[in-house]
């Protein structure tokens, strides 16, 4: 499901919400934790953004429907009692590198399937890791101990983690786009000719899998395994433990595969074909 129609979905879902709760704008929304006017927004039809991760869940618990199926990944509505006895919310502030390790450890065996922010963590160049931490005035210690942890996890025998993408991400990178902007040429190169090697060096345990980012879209997650599903919301995750949920965001994940632009055997060489400007 691409982004509009994502937010097609959330809008109209939203709406039958409000209606059968019967109450005006301004105590919905108070309900929620938003402003009135935020509300209005999410009501309408001019934007195709989605609510942030705490409103999702404030939705979810006061009017006993499920995440899933306001998104339309289900059509099953449910009841807020599975949602939250399997769903929390853990912050990356203080040991967000500790509790990716545990979640590693504890799916050990099975296939990790990861959809990224913006370059996959374990393929990151320390100084694009610094770059990204300077530029949202967070240390980049932390950052560094994740992405060296992830990389030897994968380096393990037996490991299985599929990554996918949208391949815009990487040419943006590429041409110093967005907040890219301020990183240099030659810390760029060195990134991708980094993630090159890597790739080559892990494959086929790590398997790298891009998509069209105007045809498809997706918040990024990592499903570990059976045992949990973990939505990055910038300085936390949503973490989800049902096995209904995890089957759902399993199919998602394999939707985009199934809309791969760039396959895995061939990730190494599109990055290789990148143009850095």
């Amino acid at each position: 499901m691409d982004k509009r129609a994502l937010a097609h979905v959330f809008r109209a879902r939203l709406q039958s919400v409000f209606d059968r709760s019967r109450l005006n704008q301004a105590a919905f929304a108070q309900g929620i934790g938003i402003d009135r006017s935020a509300l209005s927004l999410l009501l309408s039809g001019s934007t195709v953004r989605l609510p942030r991760v705490e409103t999702l869940l404030a939705i979810a618990e006061r009017h006993a429907v499920t995440i899933d199926w306001l998104l339309g990944l289900s059509e099953d509505e449910g009841v807020t009692g599975a949602l939250l006895s399997t769903g929390t919310i853990e912050t990356t502030e203080e040991d967000g590198a500790s509790l990716l390790m545990r979640w590693h450890a504890e799916a050990a065996g099975a296939k990790i399937r990861y959809v990224p922010a913006r370059i996959p963590d374990l393929l990151r160049t320390t100084a694009v890791i610094a770059y990204e931490a300077a530029a949202a005035h967070q240390s980049p210690l932390a950052q560094v101990e994740d992405a060296a942890f992830r990389l030897e996890y994968n380096r393990a025998a037996g490991t299985d983690m599929e990554c996918c993408m949208p391949l815009q991400t990487l040419e943006q990178f590429a041409a110093g786009g967005g907040i890219w902007s301020g990183l240099s040429k030659a810390a760029r190169q060195a990134q991708l000719a980094h993630m090159t090697a890597l790739i080559d060096e892990l494959y086929p345990s790590f398997r790298l899998y891009l998509f069209d980012g105007r045809e498809r879209f997706s918040i990024p997650y990592t499903i570990f395994g059976s045992t949990r599903v973990a939505i990055f919301a910038g300085q936390m995750y949503l973490v989800l433990s049902s096995a209904e949920t995890i089957r759902t965001m399993q199919r998602q994940f394999e939707g985009l595969i199934r809309h791969t632009r760039v396959h895995a055997h061939e990730a190494a060489g599109f990055l290789k074909g990148l143009k850095v400007g």
